[in-house]
Order: structure tokens, then C-alpha cells, then sequence
């Protein structure tokens, strides 16, 4: 997650989206008031190699707690901090509200049929499943799910644009438009910080065939608004 008070924009990262490599990019272009979150160590030394720019300013300001985070906070020992993967709902709670309402807020999403085969297959590193019905059953799957991320609770919009992840380059160039930096100055992520492990058994065309309705009624909101399939 991003806040860039140098360029005015607030990313918004979502899970299995190409949200490290995309944030990495944005990273690039940060100053160092900016609020940069952290990412695991493997990918933080490429973010210093590419974009010379790491995690940085993560604490909260006191001034945006509220009673339960004081609580919280006496309670960890620790402040609060911006983190990766913060959805836009909470984002919102700990920003001042002219920077929330003026700056530009985009995320990225993605196919709900490739999202949730790439996370079934990293999540299964971790966690057995029987089969990817059992892991659309699960809670894991609501960890990818764009109302997550970019709505509230009322089901409404928090950011301005939910751009593809297919279309990484016609966005990027949206981006830049809208925060108006200069023709290429804003580079897409030509590299993937993530790969998940290969399955020869999962099919992309079988799962949308036996699972395709499940998911459009899990992906309310991708299938509706992003992915008219």
C-alpha cells in the first residue's frame, strides 16, 4: 500500500492482482515523506535494487486514533502502522480527510476464475484442501475479494478507479495522466515478484466449468462491474 503525498495518489493493494510488482513500480516514483509499506524481505531487496526505495513512514500519526486503538496500542506495546494489504475501509480511518477526498485511489483486480486458482495454489502450500470446491467453501477465499479491499460495508465505492491487471500497460498509462507525471516516468513492472507452484491437475477450462457459477456469485462485484463474462 501506497500513500504519495509527493504525487497525490493512495494504492490500494489487493491479493493475487500483481500488486508487489505494481506497487514496487509505484515505489519508483515516491519521495520521502511518502508512505510506503512493507513487503516480505526477498522482495524488498528488489524494490531497493529497482525503485532505490524501501518501507518507510508506516507509523499512523496519534492524532487519528481512535479509544479501541489506544487500547490496542497500550495493550501490543506497539503503534499502529499501515500495512500491506490495508483495504481502502481502513485506509480511510487513519488519513486526513482532505488528503482521502483529493487524492486519486486506484487498485487493481483481476479474472475472478485466474485469481482464485492462483490463490488456491499458494494457499495450498500452506493449507490442505481436498479439492478447489473445498477451497471455495472456505474463508480463504474472502481474502481475495475486491469488496475487501475497495468497498465498504454498504457496498459502496471508496477509490475512483478499479483498473485490470490484463491491461497493466493502457492503465499505467491512465495512472500517469491522472497524477500527472510526464511520458514515461512511470514505468510498468516488466518483472513478477510472486509465482505460485504449478499444478499439472488444475485446469482453468474445467474449473470454470464446474465451479463457473459458484464464483460468479462469490465475485458479486468483479463479475458486474470488471468482467462482464
Amino acid at each position: 500500500m501506497i500513500i504519495s503525498h509527493t504525487h497525490k495518489f493512495i494504492f490500494v493493494k489487493t491479493r493475487k492482482t500483481a500488486g508487489t510488482s505494481i506497487e514496487i513500480a509505484l515505489s519508483s516514483i515516491c519521495g520521502d515523506n511518502d508512505v510506503i509499506t512493507p513487503i516480505n524481505e526477498e522482495d524488498e531487496l528488489l524494490r531497493k535494487e529497482i525503485a532505490h526505495r524501501s518501507l518507510q513512514n508506516t507509523a499512523i500519526p496519534f492524532s487519528y486514533y481512535g479509544f479501541k486503538d489506544w487500547l490496542r496500542m497500550l495493550k501490543r506495546g506497539k503503534r499502529l502502522r499501515f500495512y500491506n494489504h490495508m483495504p481502502a475501509s481502513e485506509i480511510k480511518k487513519y488519513v486526513d480527510p482532505k488528503v482521502w477526498n483529493s487524492y486519486y485511489k486506484f487498485c487493481f483486480d483481476r479474472n475472478p476464475l485466474t485469481k482464485s486458482i492462483s490463490h488456491f495454489k499458494w494457499r495450498g502450500e500452506k493449507t490442505e484442501y481436498s479439492d478447489f470446491g473445498a477451497y471455495l467453501n472456505s474463508s480463504d477465499v474472502a481474502r481475495i475479494m475486491g469488496d475487501t479491499f475497495y468497498k465498504d460495508a454498504d457496498g459502496n465505492y471508496l477509490i475512483d478507479q478499479v483498473y485490470k491487471m490484463e491491461e497493466m500497460e493502457t492503465s499505467f498509462i491512465d495512472i500517469s495522466e491522472k497524477i500527472n507525471l510526464k511520458n514515461g516516468e512511470l514505468v510498468p513492472p516488466s518483472f513478477n515478484t510472486k509465482k505460485s507452484k504449478s499444478n499439472s491437475s488444475l485446469s482453468a477450462v474445467d474449473i470454470e466449468q464446474e465451479f463457473g457459477d459458484r464464483l460468479k456469485r462469490i465475485f458479486k462485484t468483479e463479475y458486474k462491474d470488471l468482467y462482464h463474462l
